[in-house]
């Protein structure tokens, strides 16, 4: 193992210490405080404890923790035990400097770290950490009112590919955003489609009205257009390297498919694994910190529990759930800091979906909800409670769609 400081072992050992008290006290799981104190006392800390390991960062607004975990179970799948390199990842979702330090203390030795990186902490890492890999999924809107427009986050993200041209990334070709960041490192381009498009009118490179088709986009202005792709998303299964592999993955939606598909090509291209090796560990991860769960509602029926946190995650939830007949669904929306206390984005959301399935309007927000419902032509009952509102509900497949803090408490009460 890379020699350590002194002041970073003593950050390390002060951190966990941090996150016992924390733990032992009830404020909380400790991950956050731990990192915090480490980071505070040693400030090149991340850099030490990355020093001999692999590093990938993966890094988009939608899907980040996920493809963490598929990717982390694709490579821990590849080793037998005892050989090969040990994982470590943060595929909690703790997601920034203060989640990361703590996951990289956990090192034993030489491995490799795949870590989750927020999306506008990605530039701030890159340095200290030294990646190998990037893998880059999606750009949109999320939390206006303390992050800004996706643009400037894409320019933070073009501005790392720009210093770092020979750094390895694996993007999706399919998001313009995405696109104009990587472009000027090395990028190995996966296509996945990209159903929500109200957040990529614009070309990032001039500005000017983008021309979408049905599989990519074109700057007639500038010439900006989709990047040839040499792996690809089809509706039925993945196409890597010239092979075509089935994703029959446990857990649900269309989305996960996306993320299943960089996991899969950043397995493969970069580390080596056969693709069929890395799909079928991708197929037996059922939850992914909470992500899909079930909870028991107490009657004899489970709800399952999904994290929705802007309106690209929303909008495709909605359409996973909406197409399950009769499926009962409650949309549980808080408006703190960490889910975004400006709630407006539930009027780009299309909650007409949910229309002639039973529905409830659950959470602190539940009157903003039940406007929005109204408007949208779906009858539904109001709850605070989203257990509550859940078990009201007429139906034997009931979803749970969940703001980050709705979803965490859940998460904590039923994990």
């Amino acid at each position: 193992m890379t020699r350590r400081t002194t002041r970073t072992r003593v950050a390390v050992s002060a951190g966990r210490a941090a996150g016992l008290a924390s733990r032992l006290t009830g404020r909380g799981q400790g991950a956050t405080i731990s990192g915090r104190v480490m980071n505070l006392i040693s400030p090149k800390l991340l850099a030490e404890l990355a020093a001999d390991q692999r590093v990938v960062l993966v890094s988009a607004t939608n899907g980040k923790t996920t493809t963490t975990r598929l990717l982390t179970a694709a490579l821990e799948a590849a080793g037998r035990p005892g050989e090969g390199p040990a994982v470590v990842s943060n595929s909690t979702g703790a997601n920034l400097t203060s989640g990361i330090a703590p996951t990289l203390a956990r090192s034993r030795g030489p491995g490799i770290a795949v870590l989750e990186v927020d999306e506008r902490v990605l530039a701030r890492v890159v340095d200290p950490l030294a990646p190998e890999l990037l893998v880059l999924g999606n750009l949109s809107r999320d939390q206006l009112d303390r992050f800004g427009e996706v643009h400037a986050v894409g320019d933070k993200w073009r501005a790392v590919a720009e210093a770092h041209p020979d750094l390895a990334i694996v993007a999706n070709a399919s998001d313009p955003h995405v696109v104009w960041a990587a472009t000027p490192a090395k990028v190995t381009w996966v296509a996945l489609g990209l159903r929500w498009r109200q957040d990529a009118a614009t070309c990032p490179s001039c500005g000017s009205l983008l021309d979408w088709s049905v599989d990519r986009f074109d700057c007639r202005a500038c010439g900006f257009a989709q990047p040839d792709a040499q792996h690809r998303l089809t509706k039925d299964a993945l196409v890597v390297e010239g092979r075509t592999v089935p994703l029959d993955l446990a857990l649900p939606g269309e989305w996960n498919r996306y993320n299943a598909a960089l996991a899969i090509v950043a397995a493969t291209t970069h580390f080596g694994i056969e693709p069929d090796v890395a799909a079928r560990a991708m197929a037996e991860v059922r939850s992914v910190a909470g992500r899909f769960m079930r909870i028991p509602l107490g009657d004899g029926r489970e709800a399952t529990v999904i994290l929705a946190k802007n309106p690209a995650g929303w909008t495709e939830a909605l359409r996973h759930v909406a197409a399950h007949v009769d499926a009962g669904v409650v949309v549980a929306v808080n408006a703190h800091v960490a889910d975004g206390k400006d709630p407006s984005w539930l009027w780009d959301v299309p909650y007409e979906a949910l229309a002639g399935h039973p529905t409830a309007a659950a959470g602190e927000r539940r009157l903003d909800v039940a406007v929005r419902l109204r408007y949208a032509g779906v009858e539904h009952a109001i709850e605070l409670d989203p257990i509550v509102a859940a078990r009201a509900l007429d139906s034997d497949d009931v979803s749970i769609i969940a703001s980050y803090t709705q979803f965490s408490a859940l998460y904590r009460k039923h994990r």
